[in-house]
């Protein structure tokens, strides 16, 4: 439900911008951002805890570790294949390990990925050349992820041109967001969806067999 415009104890300032946050719709991510999924959908992981962020030995892209109540399972971000799966980890969940971590698996699996979700801990929320994540929640409990280019921050241009609204999750509990440490991938992660979002190109056939 979204609040009334007389809510107490705010500004004008705070409701401008409370407003305008509610008016700005679901966007594409722009240039060069792509979808690893079909916009606007993401994968469905149900029980999805947490996830986190690894790199491949071998192509060094970036892989996306996901920590569910079903298990724990491995995606090539660059095309969102799983690529492995364990159905009955030893550490289900990281909130075991005292640095939120849960073993590898697949390529990675002589590493510990650490996990930002449910338990606690974070992801980058910006990248080196200026690309800033942001959740807010102007009709709390629904969270927007936005994404604005520069380092400027949401409210310090027109949506669509410096910001976007790229991520919605009015349907299930946003459990983390953000960027790879290479800052060539996007993820958000709900209690029930994995979406993601990357800077490298499409790959052929054979560069996907050859990862």
């Amino acid at each position: 439900m979204e609040q009334s415009a007389s809510a107490p104890g705010l500004s004008a300032y705070q409701l401008a911008l409370r407003d305008r946050l509610l008016a700005a719709p679901v966007v594409p991510a722009p240039a060069p951002w792509r979808p690893v999924f079909e916009y606007p959908y993401g994968v469905p992981v149900g029980g999805l805890l947490g996830i986190g962020f690894a790199s491949h030995p071998e192509s060094g892209h970036d892989l996306v570790m996901v920590v569910s109540r079903d298990g724990h399972g491995l995606f090539y971000a660059v095309t969102g294949e799983k690529i492995a799966r364990d159905r009955d980890p030893e550490h289900d969940t990281p909130d075991e390990a005292a640095e939120l971590t849960c073993p590898g698996l697949g390529p990675i699996a002589d590493s510990r990925v650490h996990i930002a979700g449910l338990f606690g801990g974070g992801l980058h929320t910006t990248t080196e050349d200026g690309w800033t994540l942001e959740a807010v929640a102007p009709a709390w409990p629904n969270d927007r992820v936005l994404l604005s280019a520069d380092g400027g921050l949401p409210h310090s241009g027109p949506h669509g041109e410096r910001w976007w609204h790229i991520f919605h999750s009015d349907y299930s509990e946003l459990r983390a967001f953000g960027f790879s440490p290479s800052g060539e991938t996007i993820a958000v992660a709900t209690s029930s969806d994995l979406s993601l979002w990357t800077r490298r190109p499409a790959l052929s056939n054979d560069s996907v067999a050859q990862h």
